[in-house]
């Protein structure tokens, strides 16, 4: 579904991103991993067009990404949840929901009832303000407008990150969830050992940039870990 090749990126004179390959099957649960700085949250911004690239190809099914916006790679089918939500704070829950519904290309403009049966605290709070809810329920409304989208592939940049256990787990469960029951793919970044590995199917480790391992979820072994994910 989603191909990278050769990826390249520089920061003004900071090569940041070495020659990437990466390979997100339909279906997939993969997780991007990496010590702080290696370069997980450019590669998203690559693949989204929020940032440039030098050289190499992303493609999405049979799509070249790079000569697109970023609001075309939404309307083809893929959601992003950034790091931080960056939900509109000055918005209600509704109004935030609907700003998904207006990049949507295709499909009834309203949103979705799955939504809400998803996520049913957003339903409760539609007239509330974005910067009124908790942390965790601006988690919930940041993947509720990603997936007002419909899209068939959802990006998430560390869903829980600064979140309570009880809404990480149930983050988790919904992951799963519209992977298996519904065919969502999933491209995610987390740092949490336990939740990666509850929710992955596959992952990839970054370091300075560059791929360092890869594989089955079930390959992510202690020693793996030690190697590219500790401190």
């Amino acid at each position: 579904m989603l191909s990278i090749q050769g990826l390249n990126q520089f920061y003004g004179g900071s090569h940041t991103l070495w020659d990437i390959d990466l390979e997100v099957p339909a279906g997939a649960r993969l997780c991007l991993m990496g010590r702080n700085g290696t370069g997980k949250t450019t590669l998203l911004k690559c693949i989204m067009g929020l940032q440039s690239v030098q050289s190499g190809q992303i493609r999405f099914d049979s799509t070249d990404l790079l000569k697109h916006t970023a609001e075309y790679r939404a309307q083809v089918g893929i959601g992003y949840v950034p790091q931080g939500r960056d939900i509109f704070s000055h918005l209600t829950v509704e109004e935030n929901l609907r700003v998904g519904v207006g990049i949507r290309k295709n499909g009834p403009k309203t949103i979705p009832d799955r939504i809400f049966e998803l996520f049913p605290v957003l339903k409760q709070m539609l007239r509330r303000k974005g910067g009124d809810l908790s942390g965790g329920q601006q988690q919930q409304l940041a993947i509720g407008r990603a997936l007002v989208l419909q899209p068939k592939l959802l990006i998430l940049d560390e869903p829980t990150e600064g979140i309570q256990p009880n809404i990480v787990h149930e983050i988790g469960d919904i992951l799963i969830k519209l992977n298996k029951e519904e065919g969502l793919t999933i491209l995610l970044v987390e740092q949490k050992l336990p939740f990666a590995r509850r929710v992955a199917s596959e992952f990839c480790i970054l370091d300075k940039g560059r791929r360092m391992a890869a594989g089955s979820i079930a390959d992510l072994t202690d020693a793996v870990v030690k190697a590219h994910l500790s401190v």
